[in-house]
C-alpha cells in the first residue's frame, strides 16, 4: 500500500505502509484538515509521532519544515517502513525512530524531552488513553498535542491543557489539546 505525502518539501510522493491490518494509515483528507489546523506551527517544530505506524503523520511533519520528528512504534514491519520511507526521503538527520511501545518508551527512557507537537494516534480498538495522558507531559508550554480516537469514550484530560477543537470525519475523530503557557 503506498500513501501520499499532501503538501511541503515532499508534497504529492508517495510513502510506502505497512501491508495488512497492523496499522491504518490516516486518510489524506484527514491528514490534511489536522495539518491545516495547525498552520505554520508545524514549521521548525520539534515532533513526536507516537503511535507512527506507516510514518505518514510524521513525514508530512518534515515535509511541511518540522525541525525533527521522534517516531514511536511497536510493530516490527511498520518500523522497517518508516525506516525506509526516511531513507528514501533522504531525512535521516532529521528523523529518528524508537522501537518500542509508547507505553515502554515512556517507562523505561527517562524521557525529558519537549515536543511541540505531538500526534497520537493509537488503534482504535485500544485506545490507551492512560499513556496518552501520560503524552501530554511531554508538551512544551503553547505545544499542541492532536489525538486521533474513535470517538467513543471519554479524551484523557490533564491539569494545564485544555482542549481547543474537536472534530468528527466520518469515523475519525480529532481532538487537538494545547498546554498552557503557565
Amino acid at each position: 500500500m503506498r500513501v501520499k505525502l499532501i503538501a511541503g518539501e515532499f508534497g504529492g510522493r508517495f510513502i510506502q505502509a505497512p501491508p495488512g491490518s497492523t496499522t491504518h494509515p490516516m486518510g489524506e483528507r484527514v491528514r490534511s484538515a489536522m495539518f491545516n489546523s495547525l498552520g505554520e506551527m508545524v514549521r521548525g517544530a520539534r515532533v513526536l509521532d507516537a503511535f507512527a505506524g506507516s510514518g505518514a503523520i510524521g513525514l508530512e511533519a518534515l515535509s511541511r519544515g518540522a525541525e525533527s520528528v521522534v517516531f514511536v512504534e511497536r510493530d516490527r514491519v511498520a518500523q522497517r517502513v518508516i525506516a525506509e520511507n526516511i531513507g528514501s526521503l533522504g531525512i535521516s538527520e532529521n528523523a529518528i525512530v524508537i522501537k518500542t511501545t509508547v507505553a515502554n518508551w515512556l517507562e523505561s527512557m527517562s524521557v525529558t524531552e519537549k515536543f511541540d507537537i505531538i500526534f497520537a494516534d493509537p488503534p482504535y480498538y485500544n485506545p490507551q488513553f492512560s499513556t496518552v495522558s501520560r503524552l501530554m507531559g511531554l508538551l512544551k508550554p503553547g505545544g499542541h498535542m492532536v489525538l486521533s480516537h474513535s470517538g467513543i469514550g471519554e479524551v484523557p484530560i490533564q491539569n494545564g491543557i485544555v482542549v481547543v477543537d474537536n472534530r468528527s470525519y466520518g469515523g475519525a475523530h480529532l481532538t487537538k489539546f494545547l498546554r498552557l503557557k503557565c
